[in-house]
């Protein structure tokens, strides 16, 4: 069976999307820590971030940082924070967070709940600084 990330990207479910290439894609995390909070996902559905290809990862990594640029444009932060981390969807992603401290990307906090209007405003916002 496919997973959540999996039918995201083939548009089964809906997402906030960021960006998209032809073997990545990035899409706002529905449980923000902040506003801003993306996922990026390899299109190829692999468990485990390190049993990607050294290709599959370098691209990865390159289209991340792409994201990221666009998400420090759109909201200004002292940095954003790259996590990898999770065990409840068995496809590797990776969390970009704007950070002003390292409590901004403490998992343990309460995550924000926004309307699908503001989901759909920070979606374009990072979108328009790629």
């Amino acid at each position: 069976m496919a997973s959540i990330f999996s039918r995201i990207i083939a548009g089964e479910i809906p997402s906030y999307r960021v960006a998209e290439d032809a073997d990545n894609y990035a899409f706002l995390d529905i449980n923000p820590l902040a506003e801003g909070h993306v996922l990026v996902v390899p299109k190829a559905e692999v468990d485990y971030i390190f049993d990607l290809s050294d290709k599959q990862l370098a691209s990865l990594q390159l289209f991340a940082k792409r994201v990221a640029l666009a998400v420090g444009r759109a909201f200004p932060c002292r940095k954003v924070a790259q996590v990898v981390l999770g065990l409840e969807v068995p496809h590797a992603h990776i969390h970009l967070i704007p950070m002003n401290s390292e409590a901004d990307v403490d998992f343990r906090s309460a995550k924000l709940s926004l309307p699908a209007e503001r989901m759909t405003d920070i979606a374009a916002k990072i979108a328009a600084q790629l």
